[in-house]
């Protein structure tokens, strides 16, 4: 786990909370720049970024990290605007967390994520899903990301229904059969398809569609 957060005693306090409970930090940064390039030499599970800092921003960084798969990212803000928290799932953030979330769910969240799971923070899930599903936070492309669930392969869909319940890629390789590499390259060609930025924004796309 790298910790990216541009006020020191932030990341000491956090640093604190997950190595109590077992979680290995390996890096931290102030930056966004400092993330992207830790994210690249240490090669983490996770990356828990704050969005709101001076010079490359969370979200630019969350993007690049993304882009890069060095790291899965867990964005972690004290703002719940909605513009945050969809411009955070649009960059390819895996999952959404208050900064007065508590410490047993801020480590459950950042193992879940480290897993291949999404998370999104309660306060925040309904509506980020309803907003991303109506396509109010994704540029109205409703149209063409229905199309483009057109396009998947009946596994493909299984995989998509699996996402949809916020399970692992460990967890669907179980009950598929397959092996993770298989999983892996299922869920990135669902992305594609679905021109899907990160699971979570996947699974609020196919929030009310029939996959079977």
């Amino acid at each position: 786990m790298v910790i990216a957060d541009d006020h020191g005693m932030i990341r000491e306090g956090l640093r604190m909370i997950l190595e109590s409970h077992g979680v290995e930090v390996v890096g931290e940064a102030a930056d966004g720049a400092a993330a992207i390039r830790s994210a690249a030499a240490l090669q983490p599970d996770a990356v828990l970024m704050d969005l709101r800092m001076p010079g490359v921003d969370g979200i630019a960084a969350t993007r690049e990290i993304v882009a890069a798969g060095t790291a899965e990212v867990l964005a972690l803000t004290s703002f719940d605007e909605d513009e945050l928290v969809f411009a955070a799932i649009r960059a390819g953030a895996a999952g959404f967390l208050l900064k007065t979330t508590a410490a047993g769910p801020l480590v459950d969240a950042v193992q879940r994520v480290a897993a291949g799971e999404g998370v999104l923070d309660p306060r925040v899930t309904r509506r980020a899903l309803a907003a991303i599903a109506e396509g109010s936070a994704c540029g109205g492309e409703r149209e063409a990301e229905l199309h483009g669930l057109d396009q998947l392969t009946a596994r493909e869909r299984e995989v998509l229904a699996a996402m949809r319940e916020g399970r692992s890629n460990a967890r669907i390789a179980a009950a598929l059969g397959i092996s993770i590499p298989t999983v892996k390259s299922h869920v990135s060609s669902v992305l594609v398809k679905l021109g899907a930025e990160s699971r979570a924004h996947a699974a609020a796309l196919a929030r009310d569609v029939r996959l079977e």
